[in-house]
């Protein structure tokens, strides 16, 4: 099944990234790490899918403004529940304090029970780690952490000049 996907990737002013811990309903205990995100509604923009997917995955709120890039674009072979999808991801970045509540209380049902967790990681430890969903994240965190501090530095220099 084709599925287009939208991702965020919230970035802290340390270089940690927001990911969620998930297991496949028909694997569990294979335990790995995922960007928030999920798949495109019908009559939704990719930026409005990443909004909505953050507030139900993590409870944060954003606005489009918040959201950097994309970041990346790719294509993902993934399996869940016994259904075989290719995500067609978009990925956004996106400022967050590390100290930000994280919440999985509005999670849709197939995903209660199976996102378990939320973390703040690196991208060299979860590289490190060996628990990323697709083997490339960690380099597509990298980016973000970098595109993030860019324009941070972009927004302070502003500021300096007026």
């Amino acid at each position: 099944m084709i599925r287009t996907a939208a991702r965020v990737l919230p970035v802290s002013p340390e270089g940690q990234v927001l990911l969620l811990q998930c297991q496949d309903p028909a694997r569990p205990g294979d335990l790995h790490w995922i960007s928030v995100g999920g798949a495109v509604d019908p009559g939704e923009t990719r930026v409005e899918a990443a909004l909505r997917e953050l507030r139900e995955e993590t409870g944060i709120e954003a606005e489009p403004g918040d959201l950097t890039g994309p970041v990346h674009e790719g294509d993902y072979r993934f399996s869940w529940d016994g259904v075989e999808y290719l995500n067609q991801a978009t990925v956004y970045a996106m400022a967050c304090e590390r100290g930000v509540e994280v919440s999985l209380d509005a999670l849709e049902p197939g995903e209660v029970g199976n996102v378990l967790a939320a973390a703040w990681w690196t991208p060299e430890a979860l590289a490190a780690d060996g628990t990323a969903a697709n083997p490339d994240l960690p380099r597509i965190m990298g980016r973000a952490v970098a595109t993030i501090r860019e324009r941070e530095d972009q927004r302070e220099a502003a500021r300096e000049r007026h």
